[in-house]
């Protein structure tokens, strides 16, 4: 999960100081030292957390938080707004405007994921209806050209490529390129080396010289916590980047790198990856990750996934079935599945308000039953999913032996289901009721939200 370990550190030394009635001196002192040793073990920026304890302390100790009813709880708001500053206090778009093609620089170091999102990237702007190409410059990495064609191609996109002739050459004519053929925005994947050295970053200057970009974002790794920082001054000192892409964020439990690189770079993180799939690419909303960092959740993120990823048009015919009792077995598998698809259940729950690590902790959370509801659900025959009550110990024992999940499982999944088609059925029937009462005082049931 996000940031895991350092959340846990946050959300437990707060939760000390919002147990209290009264706070002392003596109490925010003891609370600055845990967040500073928090901050330092998730290797954030020795600078950054030294101003930002600081900074924290000075505002603690103000009289509007030591004479407050709730001084603990003036504290926790106090560590969220800094650390949304820390990390750039608003989302950063792309800035797109003027003429087109839009050119968008990518680079980083090799292996830092700058072919994938690339991809990513070109998808995301795809959806947003613009008219996007990519254009492979990396000629030195075997394969990297094939690499972007493949990932162009999930895409849906044109990929510009010129073989092994001179980036610089190819970046200039995929730009002429473009304006011929009406691409509004272009990609340029460019090479990146195990270690920063002056071909490299001699190479990247002149690309930028001749394509002249809107954007130069590099891609880093957030796993990598203050070498990322460091390998993103370095860039900025050659390119004036204009903005971060932090890949493998989902798999970063200390958040060193997100914590420091606005800081000490000045550039802000534009994106996120989040998975590896072409869709698992989001905006960086600081204010959004400060409240997951405190344990305080994120439903506007949770919000834009389920948009995202749910069609509307089958949540109704879905809706209409579970009103007439018609709602099947395979309905529930593609419920699922659509849930599966918005990323691991942990970090969904995650972005509910109220609900912390410890919490989850506590949960009993596994993705893997999703997977044992859909063997069980396969392992079905159409009449089976269509009508689960007809399923006696011999179908049962037929199934978990088709799909190698216990039929203790499938007992509870049939149970789950049932009761699901039973609640369903007695919200209809208060519905109606209600409605019946319509004009006799009664009240109106409002519209279910699934």
């Amino acid at each position: 999960m996000v940031f895991e370990g350092l959340s846990d550190r946050l959300q437990e030394t707060l939760g000390k100081l919002t147990g209290k009635g009264k706070l002392t001196e003596k109490d925010i002192d003891a609370a600055m030292r845990e967040i500073r040793l928090s901050l330092l073990e998730a290797d954030v920026n020795y600078k950054v957390v030294k101003d930002f304890v600081k900074t924290v302390k000075e505002r603690s100790l103000g009289e509007d938080v030591m004479t407050s009813l709730t001084p603990g709880q003036m504290v926790v708001k106090i560590v969220n707004e800094e650390l949304t500053n820390l990390m750039g206090k608003e989302n950063s778009k792309l800035d797109l405007k003027g003429s087109t093609p839009h050119m968008v620089m990518m680079v980083g170091l090799q292996g830092s994921g700058k072919t994938t999102h690339s991809g990513k990237l070109v998808n995301k702007l795809k959806k947003e209806n613009r008219n996007p190409m990519l254009a492979a410059l990396d000629v030195y990495r075997p394969a990297a050209i094939e690499q972007l064609k493949v990932v162009g191609d999930k895409a849906g996109v044109y990929v510009y490529e010129e073989g092994k002739q001179d980036p610089v050459k190819t970046a200039e004519n995929a730009k002429a390129y473009a304006r011929l053929n009406n691409y509004d925005t272009v990609i340029l994947d460019t090479a990146g080396r195990l270690q920063i050295d002056t071909d490299l970053m001699d190479e990247l200057k002149n690309i930028k010289e001749v394509t002249k970009p809107d954007e130069i974002l590099l891609i880093v790794d957030a796993m990598t916590g203050q070498e990322a920082v460091n390998v993103a001054q370095t860039f900025d000192e050659y390119l004036d980047i204009t903005g971060v892409i932090l890949t493998k964020l989902d798999g970063d439990a200390r958040g060193g790198a997100a914590l420091s690189i606005r800081q000490v770079v000045g550039k802000p993180i534009k994106f996120v990856g989040v998975g590896e799939k072409l869709e698992d690419l989001e905006p960086f909303y600081p204010d959004r990750m400060a409240n997951r960092i405190l344990g305080m959740g994120d439903v506007l993120s949770l919000i834009e996934k389920a948009e995202a990823r749910i069609d509307l048009e089958n949540a109704k015919e879905l809706e209409a079935k579970m009103r007439n009792q018609t709602y099947t077995l395979d309905d529930f598998m593609d419920q699922i599945n659509q849930i599966k698809s918005m990323g691991p259940l942990e970090d969904l729950l995650a972005m509910i308000p109220g609900v912390n690590n410890k919490m989850l902790k506590n949960i009993d959370i596994d993705d893997a039953g999703f997977t044992k509801i859909e063997a069980l659900i396969s392992s079905m025959t159409k009449e089976e999913r269509e009508k689960p009550e007809i399923i006696g110990k011999s179908r049962k024992d037929r199934i978990s032996k088709g799909s190698g999940v216990d039929v203790r499982e499938l007992n509870k999944l049939l149970k789950q289901f049932k009761e699901l088609k039973k609640m369903m059925k007695q919200v209809t029937n208060m519905e109606k009721n209600m409605k019946g009462k319509k004009g006799r005082g009664g009240f109106r049931m409002p519209k279910l939200p699934f």
